[in-house]
């Protein structure tokens, strides 16, 4: 499971919004995303090419998985794994309630 961001969600929309508007100023988009990384305190510029791929997926320009499809993917394999936990018990369960109707009745 990936951990929560340290960074605000603010500050990397931030960070995506200043790569786009300043990117004429450098010679490539790396040295942009690593002149903005210093200029907000993000520890490295690594962290900002990756919000930048995730716009750049989210908006359409780059394949790839968008950020809800992420999410509803993440959902969907929880609910499958809770589906097939249940259909294990009721397996389990049926069997179990099939063998006793098997057994000889003790009863009079």
């Amino acid at each position: 499971m990936a951990r929560p961001s340290p960074y605000p969600a603010e500050l990397r929309e931030r960070a995506v919004r200043m790569v786009a508007e300043v990117r004429p100023n450098y010679p490539t988009e790396w040295a942009t995303m690593k002149a903005v990384a210093a200029k907000l305190g993000i520890g490295a510029a690594e962290t900002v090419r990756s919000w930048v791929r995730k716009a750049e997926v989210d908006a359409g320009r780059r394949p790839g998985v968008t950020s809800d499809e992420a999410a509803e993917i993440k959902r969907l394999k929880a609910e499958n794994a809770e589906l097939r936990r249940a259909n294990e018990i009721l397996k389990a369960a049926s069997a179990f309630f099939a063998a006793e109707l098997d057994r000889p009745s003790k009863r009079s």
